[in-house]
């Protein structure tokens, strides 16, 4: 290391003395007054940038629920909707669906002969070859 030139010890010492003397004139500013709560903040308690953020944030809260709505909750109307589907069936061993038949009114007898000829109990087995 090199010594310092023999001037600089002394511009050194002159910054410290003014330095010093500048942090003691600024400390005596300081007055009990001075040191006593600060008085309320007066204004506008909301800012532009924080209403626009608030409402930022609110519109986006509202579109996230529209889309959630919209992706995970089930669409068509009615009461088809509730219901679940029929099993499927296999075409080759099921029989077609049975036509649904009017129920008989209590005032109303049946005829004696069916409208429809019995099924034969062979042709409803299927057959596996």
């Amino acid at each position: 290391m090199s010594t310092p030139p023999r001037g600089s010890a002394d511009r050194h010492g002159a910054v410290e003395t003014r330095l010093r003397a500048a942090l003691d004139a600024r400390a005596r500013l300081i007055t009990p007054h001075s040191l006593g709560p600060a008085a309320p903040p007066t204004g506008p308690a909301w800012g532009t940038r924080r209403i626009r953020r608030v409402t930022a944030g609110v519109l986006v809260a509202a579109a996230a629920v529209v889309a959630v709505c919209v992706l995970l909750l089930p669409t068509g109307s009615g009461p088809d909707r509730d219901r679940p589907a029929p099993p499927a069936r296999d075409p080759r061993t099921s029989e077609a669906p049975a036509t649904p038949r009017p129920t008989p009114t209590p005032g109303t007898e049946r005829s004696a002969s069916p409208s429809r000829p019995a099924p034969n109990a062979t042709s409803a087995v299927p057959t596996y070859r």
